[in-house]
């Protein structure tokens, strides 16, 4: 199938995904935060990836960045990006300390932000694996702060076997009176796009 030949049924079955993905997400935020999360409808849209950079403000925007490779049942990458302002609030909650500016998270509290991109990019793995049947692993996440431009740039060669085209869904999560924005990607190979296609019998 040629991604950019994608119908509203195959749109309605990765909504499903989100749906479900997003679910989970909020449980495990939630028990982490120690705090109640509602969610907002998750969008779900193929995009090229000129486009992507616009959703996150331009180019120049600085963001937080969760890499994963998936290493196993499918072929592609996962990109979860955050807003810098949803990660200092994140880190605050965790670690019960202020955090005036991104750049002075230590080790640790980077490495928490790791965990949360690594139970989130779970979720929905788990879902799609789940409505699959394909059993689909992705590695320990990476993570980086930098500008938008610069971290899409690093999943840029898997972009080109699908057209410069990417599955993306935004989802936004609600704790009292703050908004935790997350950008998922999803990047897979043509070829396991297709896989995903026929195993979800679209």
């Amino acid at each position: 199938m040629d991604i950019d030949k994608i119908n509203s049924n195959v749109l309605d079955v990765l909504k499903e995904i989100s749906n479900i993905g997003s679910g989970n997400a909020i449980t495990s935020l939630a028990a982490i935060l120690g705090e109640k999360i509602n969610m907002q409808v998750p969008q779900v849209q193929i995009l090229q990836l000129s486009e992507v950079t616009n959703i996150l403000g331009s180019p120049e925007n600085s963001v937080c960045g969760i890499y994963f490779d998936i290493v196993e049942g499918i072929n592609g990458n996962i990109l979860f990006i955050f807003p810098l302002e949803s990660v200092c609030y994140l880190v605050e909650k965790l670690m019960n300390r202020a955090i005036n500016n991104v750049y002075e998270l230590n080790e640790l509290e980077l490495s928490a932000v790791g965990e949360i991109g690594n139970i989130l990019a779970g979720s929905y793995i788990t879902a799609l694996s789940s409505l699959t049947k394909i059993k689909i692993m992705i590695s320990t996440p990476a993570v980086t702060i930098d500008m938008a431009g610069a971290l899409l740039s690093v999943p840029a060669i898997p972009f080109g076997e699908i057209g410069d085209k990417v599955i993306f869904i935004q989802t936004n999560f609600i704790e009292g009176v703050h908004n935790i924005d997350g950008y998922f990607f999803l990047i897979p190979q043509m070829d396991s796009l297709n896989k995903l296609l026929k195993a979800l019998g679209v």
